[in-house]
């Protein structure tokens, strides 16, 4: 049985944590390449080809040359992400329209509850939630 020091110990622990981050980092490198619709069939297979041959070289080119745009999809792809489950728990929730809301605001405005301003100042802002909303939607 052999001993091992506390020196082997750390260099062990060193090489797992490389091969750890050296993974880590290819799976997210192909899976921004092969997500991205502007590169091409063949830009996939040179970017994994590279990746393969010359891997933390080719990992370090890709995050010099797309990384700040591979953060900028991965930002677009959660903010489209989080569009969709807003909408679905809204659909779900049966979340009144703006229709609906218009109208409650005009039968409060003819029952004189709100004032002539008070209705444009709620209407005004009712247009412009759901504009926002239909803006997150696209």
């Amino acid at each position: 049985m052999e001993d091992y020091s506390f020196g082997d110990v750390v260099l062990g622990t060193l090489w797992f944590m490389l091969v750890f981050a050296w993974i880590w980092l290819l799976i997210s490198i192909l899976t921004d390449v092969f997500r991205d619709p502007e590169v091409s069939g063949w830009g996939k297979a040179g970017w994994t080809l590279f990746l393969i041959v010359f891997p933390w070289l080719g990992a370090l080119v890709y995050l010099v040359t797309r990384g700040s745009s591979m953060n900028a999809r991965h930002r677009e792809r959660a903010r489209a992400q989080d569009a969709e489950v807003r909408e679905y728990v809204r659909s779900a929730a049966g979340a009144p329209s703006p229709a609906d809301e218009l109208g409650k605001l005009a039968e409060l405005q003819r029952r004189g509850i709100l004032t002539e301003a008070e209705y444009a100042r709620a209407k005004s802002a009712l247009l412009e939630q759901s504009q926002n909303g239909a803006g997150a939607r696209r």
